[in-house]
This record gives structure tokens, sequence and C-alpha cells, in this order.
């Protein structure tokens, strides 16, 4: 899935994070993550979100994540969120159908 715009999704509430999504006109994945827990889960946040992408066969885009303490299950439905949202897509969404394993 191409991403054709800036969008964003979470909050920066406790045990959520905020998922901001754009292009990457240079091409692949490039991911920067702020988190009070990134010494602890730095790697599997990291491992999360990228399998997150490709999963929605995102190729190309700039993600930026502020973690405040978020599950797996949370970052997982808030990069989906974003990914749809920079897509404009509002119907016949699959949520959850595309990032099961």
């Amino acid at each position: 899935m191409k991403i054709e715009k800036p969008a964003v999704a979470g909050t920066l509430e406790s045990s959520d994070a905020m998922v901001t999504i754009e292009p990457n006109e240079e091409g692949g994945i490039t991911l920067e993550l702020d988190s009070s827990v990134i010494q602890q889960y730095g790697r599997k946040i990291t491992e999360v979100v990228l399998e997150t992408l490709e999963r929605l066969e995102v190729s190309d885009a700039r993600v930026h994540i502020v973690d405040k303490g978020a599950l797996d299950c949370t970052l997982k439905a808030r990069v989906e969120c974003a990914v749809y949202r920079s897509n404009e897509k509002t119907s016949d969404l699959p949520w959850g159908g595309a990032i099961r394993s």
C-alpha cells in the first residue's frame, strides 16, 4: 500500500502511542522511535512496527512513533490506522485482518 499523504493515529496518553506516517520520496522505511521504555523494549517495538508495515505491503514511508508504554496490539492498531488514514480509506476496512500472523 502506498502512503499518499501524512497521517496520525493515537494519543500521547499513558499506555498509548502516537504514530505519524508520511511518504518517503527517498524510498524504503525510515523509523524514528521516541519511547520512555526504549532501553527495555525498543527492539520489540521496532520489530512490531516493521512487521505491521510489511503485512500492509508498505514499502516506502517515514514513520515517527512516540510511545508511552503501548502494548503490541495497540502499536499494530495505531500503525494500521495511520496507514489507512494516509490513503483516505474509510470503508471496507479489514481491521485486524491484514496484520494477523
